[in-house]
């Protein structure tokens, strides 16, 4: 098992764009795995375009893998996406991670633009399915439902053969289009207890599937955490805005505060259910204050785990 640790931003958290590239350039000087971006296009904070951000890491880093955590499928165009993704692993010499969801109901683009939640599964398989033939094969021909291609060619194509796929949600749906299609799977906001089972369920269905070709470690997972106290008024504003966002969420489910000793024993919590990919999120606020989280945890955290996956 490659037990690795990543680091994620779903909010622009620095006051500028050089403290972005000096946190950039510290995690990719500590080793860490990956750098996984939220996906959102509507919203009151700043946040970053997934594939514009993986284009500019793909230029700015030499070693550090990137993904987006999790690009919804139906707001795009999926010929546009799958070039993007392809331009991008090839650009980057394959360090690209996609990850791909259908959007929860709460995401604001749907109110927003008037698009219709119902539906949105079945055109994300067929979009998916579209983009991982224009990645492997020579030329595509596809008439489904929502998509109709002839004789498609898209060169050059990704430097990773296959390109990965990982897929977010943990509805049935998005369990079966796992096993059918994904690579990889990556969990929303949800706790090890959550998570646990719907491992379990991915790799029946990948073992009535027939898939010999789905690597074990391909299970990832997003936390927050904190070196501190729960009494941190950075906590505090997390867990209010957890609470605002997800009201059935236990705060503590998500969110690990503490210290190396606490962080580690949560992520071994994950490990336990079957995750080897860690999206850790430092909760404070502050260019300077997301350094120091962030160097902490690289310190002294990222290499017990690494170092236990060796």
């Amino acid at each position: 098992m490659s037990d690795r640790i990543g680091m994620g931003i779903a909010n622009f958290p620095f006051s500028d764009v050089k403290t972005l590239w000096r946190w950039i350039d510290l995690c990719e000087e500590a080793g860490v795995d990956s750098i996984w971006q939220t996906d959102r296009l509507i919203s009151e904070q700043p946040m970053l375009e997934s594939m514009t951000f993986m284009a500019a890491l793909a230029a700015g880093t030499e070693k550090l893998k990137f993904g987006m955590n999790v690009v919804v499928v139906g707001f795009r165009d999926p010929l546009v996406l799958a070039k993007q993704c392809a331009t991008i692993d090839f650009l980057s010499n394959g360090r690209l991670l996609p990850a791909f969801g259908v959007g929860g109901p709460i995401a604001p683009e749907w109110r927003v633009t008037d698009r219709p939640l119902k539906g949105r599964g079945p055109i994300a398989d067929e979009a998916l399915t579209l983009m991982s033939r224009l990645w492997n094969e020579e030329s595509v021909t596809f008439h489904g439902e929502h998509f109709h291609y002839t004789n498609a060619v898209m060169e050059p194509k990704p430097v990773q053969r296959p390109l990965p796929l990982w897929i977010g949600g943990a509805s049935k749906a998005a369990i079966r289009r796992t096993a059918q299609i994904g690579t990889g799977w990556v969990a929303g906001v949800q706790g090890a207890d959550e998570v646990g089972p719907v491992i379990q369920q991915i790799r029946a269905a990948l073992a009535e599937a027939g898939r010999t070709d789905y690597e074990p470690d391909h299970f990832g997972a997003g936390l927050g955490y904190h070196f501190g106290s729960w009494d941190d008024p950075d906590v505090q504003a997390q867990v209010n805005g957890l609470r605002r966002r997800f009201p059935e969420l236990r705060p503590e489910q998500f969110l690990v505060v503490g210290g190396a000793k606490e962080i580690q024993a949560r992520i071994d919590e994950y490990r336990a259910v079957g995750v080897s990919k860690f999206i850790m999120r430092p909760a404070v606020q502050g260019d300077e204050a997301i350094m120091r989280q962030t160097q902490q945890l690289l310190e002294e955290v990222l290499p017990v785990v690494h170092a236990d996956a060796a």
